[in-house]
């Protein structure tokens, strides 16, 4: 099973720089999209739709701003938007499909870098989605949290973490927040489960010359439950070529995609 996950930096943005050409020959079971920038009318057929795939949005309900989208080969059991928290439900940050026993879920934690105000919206968010993150964990389902957890976890995970403690993405707070989801709630950091080397990042800012100097940070994640995250296999982030500020992740897992709902269309 192949699963993508990408901060597209707007849906419409992407798909002119070939993001759909690139995901037709990918051949993955899951595509999950984060900060999409589009209401559904915004979206054409390509988008609405790959070929191949069935596909799930929760649209933010301000115009360009937020939303995620989650594609699938198979047809979910059950799709869950939202995780019950007015605030975020409504700019489109939770999309949850359900497959059998496994849940894919596209994620979109709240930047904070514009201000004081967004920081403190981020650190609501991670309140309420602490409990949330137990609920899952609880569920006995395996689970992948897909997206841009707007994180970076350790001095590892970003180039100059020196220069970075006092800004958001790299808060001591934050990052104690992520450490509570891997040590103490019980999920695991895919790709650090496979990949420990250094200079791994999915996000560069655009000022200066941050991407050609590889000066980046690593705060997109498939953040999973143990027994499916021990069937990772293969990472890659794809650097060729540039659809947004970030690069897409790729996740291998030796694991068969399935939906009670896939099995009744195949039957009929």
């Amino acid at each position: 099973m192949r699963v993508v996950t990408l901060n597209v930096n707007g849906i419409r943005a992407a798909a002119k720089k070939g993001l759909f050409r690139w995901l037709a020959a990918q051949a993955a079971d899951v595509v999950c999209l984060q900060e999409i920038k589009a209401q559904e009318i915004d979206l054409d057929a390509t988008m609405r739709a790959p070929k191949g795939y069935v596909a799930a949005f929760s649209h933010g309900e301000r115009k360009g701003y937020a939303g995620v989208a989650l594609y699938s080969r198979r047809t979910p059991d059950r799709v869950i938007e939202g995780f019950g928290v007015r605030e975020f439900d409504a700019e489109g940050r939770y999309l949850e499909a359900r497959f059998g026993s496994l849940s894919v879920i596209s994620l979109y934690v709240p930047s904070g870098s514009s201000g004081p105000h967004r920081q403190a919206s981020k650190f609501r968010f991670m309140d309420a989605f602490l409990p949330w993150l137990r609920r899952l964990r609880r569920s006995r389902r395996e689970v992948i949290l897909c997206g841009d957890w707007n994180i970076a976890h350790r001095e590892i995970d970003l180039k100059n973490w020196r220069a970075n403690q006092k800004n958001s993405g790299f808060l001591p707070e934050e990052r104690a927040w992520l450490t509570r989801v891997f040590d103490q709630v019980g999920f695991v950091d895919v790709f650090r489960r496979i990949n420990p080397r250094p200079e791994q990042y999915t996000w560069w800012s655009n000022r200066g010359q941050a991407w050609a100097k590889n000066v980046g940070w690593r705060i997109d994640y498939q953040v999973a439950t143990p027994g499916i995250a021990a069937r990772a296999l293969r990472e890659s982030i794809f650097k060729r070529r540039r659809f947004s500020d970030h690069a897409p992740l790729t996740i291998e897992y030796d694991w068969t995609l399935d939906s009670h709902a896939g099995r009744a269309a195949k039957r009929a």
